[in-house]
């Protein structure tokens, strides 16, 4: 597909802050890991983060249709840029009785996330023309996995010859350019009802999702999927890889790594046979979450190294294969002016959950073992199929694209 200059700003834009979103993720990580010395305590961290991004995505809609969407874009980014600067001073000589300090500034910097994702995800529509939204949602989607496996494998080798303060200083300059190309996005605005009250801006988002059937399910379904997803943070998996596989903590970023570049596999499929995909909505929507019920639980019972990394490759295809299709069901099921405060419900949604779920699992972890928490989202996963399978007809029997648009 020819990509336009404001898609290619966005997708650059973002890659460069996705790069040092990974980056700074790793080395705060490192840093609580290494002074608590549990999974309860680094599972911590994306709870601070979620539950904060969960705040944003209920405050947003108040700033949708005041202030420009590219707008708000480049504003969150410069934010993260400033308060990472002051994260890397706040690191100078952390201690366990001060390391507070690093999730008030991280979950600040969630905060402005919370507001910059649905956004993004929102202006996909307004920058390329419905017919061409299967193959945008691919090429983001394929580009940010990408970012995300290559970092994944070597985030933990910058910590080799980087302090986590050089690494904080260094992810500092990447937001320095996100933040420069971001500003250059078209503007803009999100056309919202005049003369309404902020609560019924909040609500307005979750008055749609209620209305509209198929995004019904797919609240549901992020939901299931958050809570799900919780086990594959880097604090349960490091106990997975510790007592399950009995192998080096380096291993947690080698099966993060693999999972990545299924996501890329499954994006670059979407992207070749968009077409098709788009033909066999609830076909793909319900493979994708089946097979990875079966391979959580799989992987949950594995001892091998290997194997698991192998297990790890494949959710990440089936992942993607799910959540391209989900996605562009999401942007033409609903006015594309309605998208914004969609995208923050639904964000609400699946923050608030996986910020809950993260230390919830953590505690699971503590208290029941690394495979029984594996078992349970295998189970989640399987709830996921089992909405899809009784619902397939309402993604198969509606086209979406071309419905429903402004």
């Amino acid at each position: 597909m020819n990509v336009n200059k404001n898609f290619s700003l966005l997708m650059i834009g973002q890659s460069f802050a996705n790069i040092g979103d990974v980056l700074y993720m790793v080395s705060v990580i490192s840093i609580i890991y290494d002074l608590k010395g549990s999974a309860t305590a680094a599972s911590f961290v994306p709870f601070t983060i979620t539950t904060c991004m969960f705040i944003s995505s209920l405050i947003t809609p108040l700033l949708v249709g005041k202030i420009r969407l590219n707008g708000l874009m480049a504003g969150s980014q410069i934010g993260k840029t400033i308060l990472l600067i002051l994260l890397g001073f706040s690191l100078t000589g952390i201690t366990v009785s001060t390391y507070y300090v690093v999730f008030i500034v991280i979950g600040i910097i969630a905060f402005l996330d919370g507001c910059a994702n649905p956004i993004r995800q929102t202006l996909i529509p307004y920058y390329v023309k419905p017919e061409k939204l299967m193959k945008a949602n691919g090429i983001a989607e394929t580009v940010t996995q990408l970012i995300q496996a290559a970092m994944w494998f070597v985030g933990s080798m910058f910590l080799l010859i980087l302090s986590p303060q050089q690494l904080i200083w260094f992810v500092g300059s990447l937001f320095i350019i996100s933040s420069f190309l971001l500003c250059l996005l078209e503007t803009v605005y999100a056309k919202t009802l005049e003369s309404v009250r902020k609560i019924e801006q909040i609500q307005e988002g979750w008055k749609t999702l209620f209305h509209t059937p198929v995004l019904r399910k797919i609240g549901l379904m992020y939901l299931l999927e958050s809570l799900a997803g919780t086990v594959w943070i880097a604090a349960v998996l490091y106990v997975f890889v510790s007592d399950a596989l009995e192998v080096e903590q380096t291993w947690w970023g080698f099966i993060n790594g693999v999972f990545f570049l299924g996501l890329i596999l499954g994006s670059l499929y979407c992207i070749k046979y968009a077409s098709y995909v788009e033909s066999k909505l609830g076909t793909f929507l319900f493979a994708g979450a089946f097979f990875n019920f079966l391979l959580t639980i799989v992987f949950s019972l594995n001892s091998i190294p290997i194997f698991a990394l192998v297990l790890s490759f494949c959710v990440g295809i089936f992942t993607q294969i799910k959540s391209i299709p989900q996605q562009t069901v999401i942007q033409t099921s609903v006015p594309k002016e309605q998208l914004s405060t969609v995208y923050t419900s639904l964000g609400a949604i699946g923050t608030g959950i996986f910020g809950v779920g993260s230390l919830l699992m953590g505690i699971l972890t503590d208290l029941l073992g690394v495979r029984v928490v594996f078992v349970l989202s295998g189970f989640l996963l399987a709830f996921v199929s089992m909405i899809i399978y009784k619902n397939k007809s309402l993604f198969e029997s509606n086209s979406y694209l071309g419905k429903g648009r402004s």
